[in-house]
């Protein structure tokens, strides 16, 4: 447990991210960090987001305090859903729309000076003061006025790579370099002036360039992005990430936007045990002991983890084209299956005979898995991954894992590029006409992985990475070179 520093100039920071578990665990680990160094943080989310992400250490609760903002309904939007682990993908831009809506109850909050409050010794703490900072995520493009009326100045912390907001560039760079249809969406940058993986493949591209175009909400998400990073309220942008990870595109970003771009390091929980304490995204957890005894028998480094996230789009047909690359492969393997449609039953999803067929080499679970835990066992050889950011951290830069990778959508095909040419994972590739994939060549990128003469390189590789990425004494000095907050203000 981090020891709390006291700060001569402590700050009162509202942090509000947007309402997907990839974006609020991380900015709820940021809140910690800052907490511990002597800042009183104020959390904004909706009621069961905030009861899905756990409580707050005991230590820290005299300075973060979560606030919640009921989510008012949208038609179309399933009752109770406020996340994006709780819709289907064609209904999140109406997440959007309802989280517009929470413009109003925010302003009243931030005008009423965040209320004061009362620590647990009856003292009154850091709340009681006016906020000091608001750090935003990329979808409150009505924040400004808010910001503007009480004349507090705003950060952006994007969760997501550098490498996504190189590629997205200016407002500017978009006016003057249209991107208009899939290729131009395919092409690196011009802007980027360096050779780069910066480019998209066609059937990811699309995606991209729907991110273009207005959606439910009316808005695009590049719109609402471009909106935020050049208000002058904005005083700076804040990346979960490092040069480490990502050589050359801090000097690049702060070029761009002319104004400070700078890497909050990877915020990765300092214990394993810090993953235990979190709930699962859709509430509760099966138990998982089994699956942890039968990790205890397989030898050391042979077993790959199979997970593709809480949110990417992930179809039955998927799951089934994985199922079949998994069984051909011959691999040692554990599958955490998000369950689809409110089934929790991982046979339902499944071809039909496959645990059986499996059995004692592979052992799949529906529903949320400790995915810190299972990565930090000794069993663990590799990771099969859509490439999230947050994955690719907690894999890749925390325990040296190689990767095998399944990109699905926004920045995770850039991430795919990146550690392919950084030689630590293997893409599995994908037909453009339709974003499907083949079993055969899941086995295939499975086996060089695990079972070839590559393997080893790419393991090597991961490792050394691991080494200079995961420099935890490094990644803590990024945290508290957050000092521009005093600097910026």
């Amino acid at each position: 447990m981090a020891e709390i520093q006291e700060t001569s100039s402590p700050l009162h920071i509202v942090v509000f991210p947007w309402l997907a578990f990839g974006h609020m665990i991380p900015f709820l680990e940021l809140s910690k960090r800052l907490a511990r160094r002597g800042h009183a943080v104020t959390f904004v989310s909706t009621p069961r987001n905030a009861a899905r992400l756990g409580a707050v250490p005991p230590e820290l609760t005299a300075r973060v305090r979560v606030v919640t903002l009921e989510l008012p309904a949208v038609e179309g939007l399933p009752d109770g859903a406020e996340s994006m682990a709780d819709v289907a993908p064609e209904k999140v831009e109406l997440l959007k729309k309802a989280f517009d809506s929470l413009a109003a109850p925010f302003a009243a909050l931030v005008g009423e000076g965040c209320a004061s409050h009362t620590g647990g010794d009856g003292e009154a703490d850091g709340f009681e003061r006016k906020t000091d900072w608001i750090i935003l995520d990329f979808a409150q493009n009505w924040v400004w006025p808010i910001a503007e009326e009480h004349k507090i100045p705003c950060a952006m912390f994007l969760i997501l790579p550098a490498a996504l907001l190189a590629y997205i560039g200016t407002k500017h760079d978009n006016e003057a370099h249209p991107r208009r249809t899939t290729e131009d969406c395919m092409a690196q940058p011009p802007w980027v002036p360096f050779p780069s993986t910066l480019s998209y493949r066609r059937h990811e591209a699309e995606a991209i360039a729907a991110g273009f175009r207005p959606n439910a909400s009316g808005v695009s998400d590049i719109d609402r992005l471009l909106q935020l990073v050049h208000h002058p309220s904005c005083r700076l942008i804040v990346h979960r990430s490092c040069p480490e990870a990502e050589p050359w595109l801090f000097p690049l970003l702060t070029d761009l936007f002319a104004k400070p771009v700078v890497p909050a390091g990877l915020l990765l929980p300092g214990d394993v045990v810090d993953d235990e304490d979190g709930h699962a995204p859709g509430g509760g957890h099966e138990p998982f002991a089994a699956a942890v005894r039968w990790l205890d028998e397989q030898p050391r480094r042979s077993v790959i983890y199979v997970a593709l996230g809480s949110e990417a789009p992930v179809t039955p047909a998927h799951i089934r084209d994985l199922a079949v690359g998994l069984e051909l492969s011959g691999a040692r393997f554990l599958w955490a299956i998000r369950p689809q449609s409110g089934d929790h039953s991982a046979g339902a999803l499944l071809p039909d005979g496959f645990e059986r067929r499996v059995a004692g080499r592979g052992v799949v679970r529906a529903g949320w898995v400790p995915q810190v835990r299972v990565l930090a066992h000794a069993a663990m050889g590799a990771f099969l991954t859509h490439c999230g950011w947050g994955s690719t951290m907690e894999s890749l830069f925390r325990f040296g894992h190689p990767l095998v990778m399944l990109p699905f959508v926004a920045d995770q095909g850039l991430i795919a590029r990146a550690m392919a040419a950084r030689g630590v994972g293997v893409e599995v590739p994908r037909d453009d006409a339709d974003r499907s994939f083949r079993g055969a060549d899941v086995a295939a990128a499975v086996r060089r992985v695990m079972m070839e003469e590559e393997g080893e390189a790419l393991a090597r590789n991961a490792r050394e990475m691991q080494e200079v990425v995961g420099d935890r004494v490094r990644q803590e000095l990024y945290v508290d070179e957050l000092v521009f907050l005093q600097r910026y203000k």
